[in-house]
C-alpha cells in the first residue's frame, strides 16, 4: 500500500532563497543561507507586510516561535527572530528584524494571535517594545521585577530579592545583599603543573617539598626478611585453621541426591 503525504518528508532549500527575495523585494535588508537554513532580515517597519506575504502567498502558515538576541556592541543591539513553518511544504525559514532599546517593533498579533504571548516573552526577557500589542505585560518574571534578565549587561545577582515576612504576613522585596563578593575559581589541577599555592592550602602550614625522595632500601618501607618471616608465621599472619598434622581440613561430604516426589514421577510417565 502506498501512503501519500501532503508534504515532502525532507524539504530542500534549492531555489527557495531566490524565490523569496524576489517576492519580498525592497523589504529585504539581507538574505543568506547558512547552516542549512534560510535567514532573511527585513526592514523593521515592513515586518508585518513581509510576514503577511510569506503566510498568504508562500504557504508559511504557522508562526512557530519568536526569539530575541542581544548584541550590546551594536547600535541596534536586539534582533527579533520569527520562525515560520510551511505545513504543506514541510519547510522552515527565519525572518529577522533589528531594534534598539527604545525602538518599537510592529506587532504581528494581527497575523497570528499567538504572537501576543511570544512578544510578551521577548519584551519580558529583553525589553524589546512591540507597538500595537494590546497586552504587553511581563509573562515570566515576578510582579515588580526591575530589568530584563536576558540582557547581557544584566547583573548575575539581580537587583532585588523577595521573601515571606512573618511579621508583615506578606511577600516583601529587599535589595540583594551578598554575604561575600563573587569569587573566581581556578580549576587548574595541581597535578598538571600549577606553580602556585592553591587557595586554602596555605592554611595547612606544610611547606612544599623542595626535592621528592624515594625509598632506597627495604627497611624504609617496612619490608625485609624479618617482616617476611612474621608473615609466614601462621599465628601472627592469621592463616586459616588446619589440623594438628598441618594439613588442611577435609572438604565436606557430597550431598546425597533426594528422590523425586511421587507426583513428579507420575507427571514424567504421563
Amino acid at each position: 500500500m502506498t501512503v501519500l503525504h501532503p508534504a515532502p518528508r525532507t524539504a530542500s532549500n534549492e531555489g527557495v532563497l531566490d524565490r523569496l527575495t524576489g517576492a519580498l523585494g525592497g523589504m529585504i535588508v539581507a538574505a543568506r543561507e547558512e547552516y542549512g537554513e534560510i535567514v532573511i532580515t527585513v526592514a523593521r517597519d515592513r515586518i508585518e507586510d513581509a510576514l503577511r506575504l510569506l503566510r498568504d502567498e508562500h504557504e508559511y502558515q504557522q508562526l512557530m516561535e519568536i526569539a530575541g538576541v542581544d548584541y550590546p556592541s551594536r547600535a541596534e543591539r536586539f534582533e527579533v527572530v520569527y520562525m515560520l513553518l510551511s505545513l504543506t511544504r514541510n519547510h522552515r525559514i527565519l525572518v529577522k528584524v533589528t531594534a534598539a532599546e527604545n525602538t518599537p517593533v510592529p506587532t504581528v498579533t494581527t497575523l497570528w494571535p499567538v504572537a501576543g504571548w511570544l512578544e510578551r516573552e521577548v519584551f519580558d526577557l529583553y525589553g524589546v517594545i512591540f507597538a500595537g500589542n494590546q497586552d504587553l505585560r511581563r509573562i515570566l518574571t515576578d510582579y515588580g521585577f526591575e530589568g530584563h534578565p536576558f540582557r547581557k549587561d544584566f547583573p548575575l545577582t539581580g537587583y532585588v530579592e523577595l521573601r515571606y515576612s512573618e511579621e508583615d504576613k506578606r511577600v516583601v522585596y529587599e535589595p540583594v545583599q551578598l554575604a561575600q563578593d563573587l569569587r573566581s575559581f581556578d580549576f587548574m589541577s595541581p597535578w598538571e603543573g600549577a606553580d602556585y599555592v592553591l587557595p586554602g592550602d596555605e592554611k595547612a602550614g606544610t611547606p612544599p617539598v623542595a626535592q621528592p625522595q624515594t625509598t632506597e632500601k627495604p627497611s624504609q618501607t617496612g619490608a625485609g626478611d624479618k617482616a617476611n618471616a612474621q608473615a609466614a608465621d601462621k599465628q601472627s599472619a592469621g592463616a586459616p585453621a588446619t589440623k594438628d598434622d598441618g594439613k588442611a581440613p577435609d572438604a565436606p561430604a557430597a550431598t546425597e541426591s533426594r528422590p523425586k516426589p511421587e507426583d513428579s514421577e507420575s507427571e514424567d510417565k504421563a
